[in-house]
């Protein structure tokens, strides 16, 4: 049925889910293309001309910008290694699969890899927000279902925020002052 299948990741808990979705719905003649969006390097990070400014002396330096510069290709590569990884798991489990780290907005650039590529469908993830948090943070998966050329499979993730919580036994409340 699906011949071109899009596998958007992005290193979380999930995206191991969505690429065995991914594989466990592929035929023998399946390809799937692994993709995860990083940030451009200019989001969150002024333009070098605007270093030597007047008034931005003290925020931003030179070295500042080598740094965040260094960082950001650190980045790319660990990035690159991890797909290529998931990309060598795909090959084990006998499905065609490539790769690919393009840079820019998640939504967007998703689409738009899966116009270029020509995909019918898009596999990935959805974290579970709705209502007032996913206004606030946004929501890729719900980007891309309005905007892909094509099919949309979100793969209902169980990741838990990154803050602790703890749990108290009702006991525990109710002794509390």
């Amino acid at each position: 049925m699906f011949q071109r299948i899009l596998v958007a990741l992005d290193r979380s808990n999930s995206s191991c889910s969505v690429l065995e979705e991914a594989i466990a719905l592929a035929k023998p003649k399946t390809q799937l293309h692994l993709v995860m969006v990083v940030p451009s390097v200019d989001m969150g990070y002024p333009d070098p001309i605007y270093l030597s400014m007047e008034g931005m002396q003290g925020v931003w330096t030179t070295e500042l910008y080598q740094s965040y510069m260094a960082s950001w290709r650190q980045q790319q590569q660990e990035i690159e290694h991890w797909l290529r990884s998931q990309t060598d798991y795909a090959h084990r489990q006998g499905i065609a699969a490539s790769y690919t780290c393009p840079e820019g907005p998640p939504g967007p650039t998703l689409c738009d890899v899966a116009t270029h590529w020509t995909a019918d469908l898009i596999m990935m993830g959805r974290r579970g927000r709705s209502g007032f948090s996913e206004l606030l943070l946004g929501s890729v998966s719900n980007y891309v279902m309005h905007h892909a050329p094509c099919s949309v499979l979100t793969v209902q993730g169980m990741e838990q925020p990154a803050m602790a919580t703890t749990t108290a036994h009702p006991s525990e409340i109710a002794s509390s002052p």
